[in-house]
């Protein structure tokens, strides 16, 4: 059983990474919205990277954003983070492929497995949680412009990549516990059980001396026995 729960969390969290990794590069993290307006001429959506900008007829003009520096903080931070996930769940991805049971890389015997998967576990983990991190905390600045009444700027609405996000960092999450619990319920498994049997003294016997006892037996009679 803890075979299959290792696996399904190994497969559970690559398919997190890709995720992750498709909503990195989705240009629809938050998309302008219509509420309030009366005419739209264009509709405006933006990621981390780039701004684009869509006008009636169809046609899009997309232009990045001109200095890192410039950005606002939580842009920067909610980059470092995406970035950071990826490089953990790639990590764990290459890590669990050594600890899984049932793969045979490198002749790794099966308490060292089980570590390595644990630690590949962990990084998905910690990947899933920099990623959640970063969505909600972009998602949050949305919301907090779009119900603000004193923002003049463009108010901006969620847009699907988030959804992929927080879809994402949650497999990664549930993939890094399964295959910590598996690794822990495996390590319980191969442990060796020691029978304690009562312990009793060897006796050792002692064979009669047969010569000592011949011996002896010419001292049970007297002498006038033997004439």
């Amino acid at each position: 059983m803890s075979v299959a729960v290792e696996t399904f969390g190994f497969f559970s969290s690559a398919l997190g990474l890709l995720m992750l990794g498709v909503t990195l590069a989705n240009s629809y993290w938050r998309v302008s919205t219509v509420h309030g307006n009366v005419i739209t001429t264009n509709t405006i959506f933006e990621n981390l990277w780039y701004s684009c900008a869509t006008d009636s007829l169809g046609v899009s003009n997309c232009w990045d954003f001109p200095s890192m520096l410039a950005l606002s903080g939580y842009i920067q931070a909610c980059r470092a983070l995406m970035i950071t996930a990826i490089l953990l769940g790639s990590l764990g991805l290459l890590l669990g492929m050594v600890g899984l049971r049932c793969t045979n890389v490198g002749n790794v015997d099966l308490p060292r497995k089980a570590k390595i998967a644990a630690i590949a576990g962990a990084l998905h983990i910690l990947a899933g949680t920099c990623g959640m991190v970063a969505i909600s905390w972009y998602a949050n600045n949305i919301t907090s412009d779009f119900f603000n009444p004193q923002y003049v700027g463009t108010k901006y609405e969620l847009g699907p990549a988030l959804y992929l996000g927080w879809s994402a960092s949650l497999l990664s999450l549930l993939g890094g516990i399964c295959l910590c619990s598996a690794c822990c319920c495996a390590a319980k498994e191969n442990q060796p059980i020691r029978i304690q049997l009562p312990y009793k003294a060897s006796s050792v016997v002692v064979p009669p001396n047969t010569s000592e006892e011949g011996d002896s037996s010419f001292g049970k009679y007297g002498k006038n026995a033997y004439v």
